[in-house]
């Protein structure tokens, strides 16, 4: 499921070319949402001690990907006795963004927020004030890969049929997905297939279900979706998975990656961990040493295996380096969706 929140109110049925999609927030409700965010992580996190009191910050209401990651990493962090007190606490609003703004005015350091693609998505789409630069970046810890897939009774057996079709008659060949994420690895694709970018039809839908049912009634020819929405429908039989959008294959998973298939198109939904400015480097040597205790856990190894998560660990100038490549390269996707 893709981290930013982000179907438009219209029904899936309503086709659109090159329509940003809309996170559902009212542009002046956003200062209240952060303050009401801002108390209430301020509060959760007390003393300056990591190893005593830990507040996790999911910039998301509960359910969703963000909010899952987090409550995987509380579980090991108790199970293992790491932390005295660890709890997770919401704070949903404008893509993940309402979050950093919170978590960036902290004057403590006993707070880990995730974070990532959705939240880069955000406040590029949106021009939000707070930035995924205003908090301290700690660890990049994993990341979940996009599936292409079509109904399995369609017309499509695999990518380059599809490609051709999309290609020759680039509007009625409509793509849907979950968030904007998905979107944005629709994009990409078609960049490189040298599919015109003006003439794409995408159907934003609210989540992964509401997208496995657009392509299910024929609104949708094909979606760019995530691993876990989508693969158990290609399991049942109800969708064909075309590739998998990751730069190597899944572990267990009988799929080729768009690499494969001669389409260089490796957008993945990755999850880093953030600490406010206020760490000094000493803190963030506490907490590389703390999550390297929590990721070895047996809890947190059996999460990333039943979520079908992929490590990818990255810290230090690396991890910076790295962010501000994915701030380049999300901004250019974005200027090809809006024209």
């Amino acid at each position: 499921m893709s981290d930013a929140a982000a179907g438009s109110a219209e029904p899936a049925s309503t086709p659109t070319r090159r329509r940003a999609l809309t996170l559902g927030f009212a542009a002046l409700a956003v200062p209240v949402i952060g303050a009401a965010g801002y108390q209430s992580v301020r509060a959760a996190s007390g003393g300056t001690n990591i190893r005593a009191n830990l507040t996790l910050v999911a910039p998301a209401a509960a359910g969703g990907g963000w909010d899952a990651f987090q409550r995987e990493l509380q579980q090991a962090m108790r199970a293992n006795q790491l932390v005295g007190n660890v709890q997770v606490l919401n704070i949903p609003g404008a893509g993940g963004t309402i979050a950093i703004g919170s978590v960036s005015r902290l004057n403590r350091p006993t707070t880990l927020m995730v974070g990532g693609t959705g939240q880069i998505a955000a406040q590029i789409q949106f021009g939000t004030p707070s930035q995924i630069h205003d908090v301290t970046p700690i660890a990049r810890v994993i990341e979940e890969y996009d599936l292409i897939a079509v109904p399995a009774d369609g017309p499509y057996d695999d990518l380059d049929s599809l490609i051709t079709a999309w290609r020759e008659d680039t509007p009625n060949v409509a793509w849907t997905g979950g968030g904007s994420f998905d979107q944005l690895v629709a994009t990409d694709l078609a960049l490189n297939a040298d599919v015109p970018t003006g003439d794409i039809t995408y159907i934003p839908s609210d989540g992964g279900g509401e997208a496995i049912q657009a392509l299910l009634n024929g609104t949708a020819q094909a979606t760019a979706g995530g691993f876990a929405d989508i693969y158990p429908q290609v399991e049942s039989g109800r969708l064909r998975a075309l590739g998998l959008v990751a730069p190597q294959p899944l572990e267990g998973v009988d799929l080729p990656t768009l690499p494969d298939l001669g389409y260089d198109v490796t957008l993945t939904n990755w999850r880093a961990l953030f600490a406010p400015p206020v760490v000094t480097q000493e803190q963030v040597a506490e907490y590389e040493v703390l999550l390297e205790e929590s990721f070895a856990t047996p809890e947190w190894q059996e999460a990333v295996q039943r979520n079908n998560w992929v490590e990818v660990p990255l810290q230090g100038e690396e991890l910076r380096d790295y962010i501000d490549s994915e701030i380049e390269r999300i901004s250019g996707l974005f200027a090809e969706i809006e024209g």
